[in-house]
Formats: C-alpha cells, sequence, structure tokens
C-alpha cells in the first residue's frame, strides 16, 4: 500500500526513474494506493533524454508493490518493489510503448472511475503477466 509521500520507479521507457506519490486520486476518503489506482506524482529522477522532465506533474497507475495481495483462490502474491507505468490522465492509456517487468493479472480488473475499461494496454505490453 502506498501512501503520500511514498517513492516509486516507473517501469517503462518514458524516462522517468523515479516518482513521489503528492495524491492518491479518487474519493477523498482514499489513503492509501493499491495495485491499479492511479496516482499523481512528481518526477525526481529521470533520464536525460526522455520525454519527461525533472519536476513534471505525472500520473501513474501503481502496476507492483511489496506489501502482499490476497487473491480469490487463497494463494498471496507480492513483488520487490514498488513500481508504477505512466499513463495518460484522460484515457489510461500507457504514455511509453514499453513496459519492464512482470505485472499483475489485476491489472485487468481493478480499473476504477472513469479507468473502468481497464489497463488492457499495460496488460498486452507487459513482458509477463503473473
Amino acid at each position: 500500500m502506498l501512501q503520500v509521500r511514498s517513492w516509486i520507479k516507473i517501469a517503462d521507457n518514458t524516462g522517468a526513474k523515479i516518482v513521489n506519490v503528492f495524491s492518491v486520486n479518487g474519493k477523498n476518503s482514499n489513503r492509501f494506493a493499491t495495485v491499479g489506482d492511479v496516482i499523481a506524482g512528481s518526477v525526481k529522477q529521470c533520464s536525460p533524454n526522455g520525454m519527461v522532465k525533472k519536476g513534471d506533474k505525472v500520473y501513474a497507475v501503481i502496476v507492483r508493490l511489496r506489501k502482499e495481495m490476497r487473491r480469490k483462490d487463497g494463494s498471496y502474491i507480492r513483488f520487490d518493489e514498488n513500481a508504477g507505468v505512466l499513463v495518460d490522465k484522460e484515457k489510461g492509456e500507457p504514455r511509453g510503448s514499453r513496459i519492464f517487468g512482470p505485472i499483475p493479472r489485476e491489472i485487468r480488473d481493478r480499473a476504477k472511475g472513469k479507468y473502468k475499461d481497464g489497463f488492457h494496454k499495460i496488460v498486452s505490453l507487459a513482458p509477463e503477466v503473473i
């Protein structure tokens, strides 16, 4: 579970490397972000020739968390790092053309609000869906 002031790695080729979370989108009562939630953040580290620059406001969907997540079959899944993928604010489509690392299959089902169609493009770009 991520909260405000958490730092996440970015798992795509937009040029951003680390993002500081400053808002969890959704209802005002949302304190924590889990897999599939969209967050607003500020770029803290980036590559020099990337699409985004340091200090830019970006939106990202959370794709990996260190906190374990229970599945319906009773198993648990967790990852080694907190990671996200930069998305367009309006459509929810990824800004980059490649995604690095595994993605849980819950991403397809956990879209909420205006992203209710799911993040199918993220799932299709991922090298491995766990």
